[in-house]
């Protein structure tokens, strides 16, 4: 599935489009959509999309104005305009593709196939590189992870790690030296990622390094306290695993 921002002044254009790519372009979610430049700014950061359609004459400004402001692009680009004349300079923005309106619907799939591909592969470039970082022997924490987040990567020591925490798409790594990061991956990611004799996931939204355990208090699951203040519920589920790894039951 595509992420996509529309950017149009005129609700009728971006009404249209969504239902074009509605029946046309079923892999495309417009997530969502903006009139001029100042909302657009708004939206593409927050809703950081895949692609973005983009009109390039609105009010208060046009579509270069806002890429620059935008720098660096990390999204893909569609034009979608009325007028011809800024075919070139389009592309020198490193547009995918140029529609003209009333929008052809052969040209819209085309584009969107392209999108496509261009989203995929850069994500799987992003998961491959970060990927090779990260492959070290399960065992070895002296080594160090790439934290993904919208700004860029974050190098941490995996034994510096005191335990990751799930916020919807998103995770937040805390280090023992007091700092919480942000990363644009889900618990899961990490889960796969740190050594299992180190990490234990001790709740749906927890992972935990045994190491900055300071004790555990007994319950129906029972909750931890670590090192660096926080308390932890352990899942029910997961309680007679966890206390196996010290060797009770």
């Amino acid at each position: 599935m595509i992420n996509a921002t529309i950017v149009d002044d005129e609700p009728t254009n971006r009404s249209i489009l969504k239902d074009l790519l509605k029946e046309f372009c079923p892999e495309v979610k417009v997530i969502n959509e903006a009139s001029n430049p100042d909302e657009a700014i708004s939206a593409i950061q927050e809703g950081k999309p895949d692609l973005v359609f983009l009109d390039i004459e609105m009010p208060y400004g046009n579509a270069f104005d806002l890429l620059d402001k935008l720098k660096p692009v990390d999204f893909e680009i569609i034009f979608v305009t009325a007028f011809d004349e800024y075919t070139l300079k389009a592309f020198r923005y490193s547009a995918l593709d140029y529609l003209l309106k009333p929008v052809d619907i052969d040209e819209l799939q085309a584009a969107v196939q392209k999108a496509t591909s261009k989203v995929n592969l850069k994500n799987i470039n992003a998961q491959l590189t970060n990927l090779l970082f990260n492959l070290q022997k399960n065992s070895d924490t002296s080594s160090r992870i790439a934290i993904a987040s919208p700004e860029g990567l974050t190098f941490v020591a995996v034994n510096e790690i005191v335990r990751c925490e799930a916020k919807g798409h998103y995770t937040f790594v805390f280090t023992s030296n007091g700092k919480k990061h942000i990363a644009s991956k889900n618990i899961k990611a990490f889960e796969e990622m740190l050594p299992t004799n180190v990490f234990f996931r001790i709740h749906h939204s927890h992972i935990i390094n045994v190491g900055f355990i300071k004790k555990y208090h007994r319950g129906r699951g029972g909750y931890l306290e670590m090192k660096d203040g926080a308390t932890i519920e352990v899942a029910t589920r997961r309680k007679n695993e966890f206390l196996a790894m010290f060797g009770y039951k």
